[in-house]
């Protein structure tokens, strides 16, 4: 990334992956604003009900609402589909905003813009939800295109892309351009984007594709070297941008940054006399009003819509690699609103910018799968001892008898 941003372990796409398939069905398939998302139309059951399904990178269930709301226009009614079949359970999804339970069924799913065929999906209907629908917007679902490792309740629930790219056969990519970049924020719904699934339309970058490698497959986690400010480096320990993670995220609105970051970054703006704002509408007639587009976390740093919308974003799970270009449609009056430059060197940073406790989810696993063979090996040896004298007494050991104790530690428990 270009000065005044964010600098990532990058590599330049040697060349644009090719295909078969045409993307241009999939042009202009997304409607939505920075503030509220942006979302793709989906036909869903039999006959077919039409929805607005908000697009996010950062969860990984496919949910619509089930029941009516007050904030939303329409729902998924499952006793009209003849193809809806329940699975028998339910799923709560808790997200940084809100939370929903629905029931777990699956149904045929077609997208207008792009495919000809229907698909057969996991969906959950959602039948209650706390601030997860909120006044103002136009969508009624959500599509979570990440690792199936985030998908409740467990990863076995199939995620609805990877069904996508089993059963379309199309390569295991995506990618995603929002056009909001500079827009007020007016919640009308009106900025296009355009979401590719399964590859790369040309028509929607310019210059060459920068990728940067997935760190681990949940969230998409990357690494980030450097913060910039009006051209002079924040100086912290790069592991201090990845504190506990760092993501890219179409579903956060905003550039969410580490609390010691952001702090960071509102001393070097104010120090620079720089904005990094957004225009609002409706705030007042007599003057104007503007939000900082960057927000602080807890947990994670965030690359938000906020981030997304001066880039065409390529998500190359086939490759394991998050890709980043020059968007057309990031532009203000002819001028581009962000940039892309590189190579550029590293030997100001860390070797590793990603701290040791960015992995504490899957050491809880070790933790875990080590405990339950713990557990399960003293219960083998307390059921051994109590069959051992009446085995000593009845018949002689079986030499073809094996004890496998790898039943009591194979499924994952979250």
């Amino acid at each position: 990334r270009h000065a005044d941003g964010l600098a990532l372990a990058l590599e330049p796409a040697l060349a644009s992956p090719a295909g078969a398939a045409n993307f241009l069905a999939m042009v202009d398939n997304l409607q939505g604003d920075s503030g509220r998302g942006y979302y793709l139309e989906m036909l869903i059951g039999t006959p077919p009900q039409k929805l607005q399904i908000l697009v996010d990178t950062g969860s990984s269930n496919f949910a619509v609402a089930g029941t009516p709301h007050s904030y939303i226009d329409t729902y998924f009614d499952t006793e009209r589909s003849s193809t809806y079949r329940s699975k028998g359970f339910d799923v709560t999804v808790k997200y940084t905003q809100g939370s929903w339970t629905g029931f777990v069924g699956e149904d045929f799913v077609t997208i207008p813009k792009g495919f000809n065929t229907s698909f057969l999906v996991n969906i959950a209907t959602i039948f209650e939800s706390e601030n997860f629908f909120l006044p103002g917007i136009k969508w009624n679902g959500i599509l979570g295109l990440a690792y199936a490792t985030l998908a409740k309740p467990s990863s076995s629930l199939e995620t609805f892309f990877d069904s996508l790219v089993t059963q379309a056969n199309i390569p295991n990519v995506f990618s995603m351009q929002m056009c909001g970049a500079g827009l007020p924020v007016a919640g009308s719904g009106t900025n296009g984007g355009s979401l590719v699934l399964g590859g790369i339309e040309p028509s929607l970058y310019k210059g060459d594709i920068w990728y940067t490698p997935i760190k681990e497959e949940w969230y998409y986690q990357i690494e980030i070297l450097k913060l910039e400010i009006g051209g002079q480096s924040l100086n912290l320990d790069c592991r201090e941008y990845n504190a506990d993670k760092a993501i890219v995220d179409s579903g956060t609105t905003l550039l969410r940054l580490p609390q010691k970051v952001f702090d960071a970054v509102v001393e070097a703006v104010a120090r620079a006399s720089l904005l990094y704002i957004q225009p609002m509408m409706g705030a007042g007639l007599n003057y104007e009003c503007y939000r900082f587009g960057i927000s602080p976390s807890t947990n994670a740093l965030v690359i938000g819509a906020t981030v997304m919308e001066g880039f065409y974003v390529i998500f190359d799970r086939a490759q394991k690699r998050v890709g980043f270009a020059a968007s057309p449609c990031a532009e203000i009056a002819g001028a581009a609103v962000s940039e892309i430059s590189g190579p550029f060197s590293t030997e100001d940073v860390a070797s590793n910018c990603v701290p040791a406790q960015s992995l504490s989810e899957p050491i809880l696993w070790i933790v875990s799968y080590a405990l339950m063979s713990v557990c399960g090996a003293i219960l083998l040896v307390l059921i051994v001892l109590l069959l051992l004298p009446f085995r000593c007494q009845r018949r002689p050991r079986d030499p073809e008898v094996v004890n496998d104790e790898s039943s009591l530690v194979r499924h994952r428990w979250k």
